[in-house]
């Protein structure tokens, strides 16, 4: 940690992250970081998550010197299969029919990259989720009601999307929408960012 302020970059142009960043009441910049998310043959859920994380942050950091930049990235598996984000309504059809009735782990990862001294600061929450009974009418419904094409798992916690569930198990709610903000709290004091 240094003594000179530091700037504040969200390395992402999700909407979903940057609305929960400001729940911590900090000024931030948003920062496309234009990351190669392609898998990697072999590589576990949370290891990729944790990998695409850094990345993001050190490609945000690029040459700025005078900032604290946060990546972050997010992996569902289901029985070891990822569930990417499914882009088509058909596609999400199909991820929450095979999510019904099972469990869904999400890996979040986030990476607070100071650029100040060079510290890299991880940490990776693991959400397990379980989904109830599903039939293709309710599938249907949630599908054209909240559109959630763009968001790994095919739902969106933080809406309607949580009546598809049995029950979840974490220790950071904020994560399954996208940002662990427990954690980022946490690494970003250790940052010297003056946080509540």
């Amino acid at each position: 940690m240094t003594d000179t302020a530091a700037r504040l970059v969200l390395a992402s142009t999700s909407r979903y992250r940057a609305e929960l960043l400001r729940r911590l009441g900090v000024d931030f910049e948003p920062c496309a970081p234009g990351t190669d998310e392609a898998p990697v043959a072999g590589e576990k859920p949370h290891a990729r998550a944790l990998r695409l994380a850094i990345a993001k942050a050190e490609a945000a950091a690029g040459t700025r010197r005078d900032a604290v930049v946060i990546g972050s990235d997010q992996v569902a598996e289901l029985d070891g299969t990822l569930l990417d984000k499914p882009g088509t309504a058909s596609r999400a059809r199909e991820q929450l029919l095979a999510s019904s009735g099972r469990q869904v782990d999400f890996h979040t990862a986030v990476c607070v990259l100071d650029t100040r001294d060079g510290h890299r600061h991880v940490h990776v929450d693991l959400t397990r989720v379980r989904f109830r009974p599903l039939r293709d009418e309710e599938i249907a419904r949630y599908i054209e009601r909240e559109q959630p094409l763009d968001c790994a798992g095919s739902f969106k916690c933080e809406g309607l999307g949580i009546s598809l569930f049995e029950g979840i198990d974490s220790s950071d709610p904020s994560a399954l929408i996208g940002l662990p903000l427990i954690a980022v709290a946490r690494l970003l004091r250790n940052c010297g960012v003056a946080l509540p």
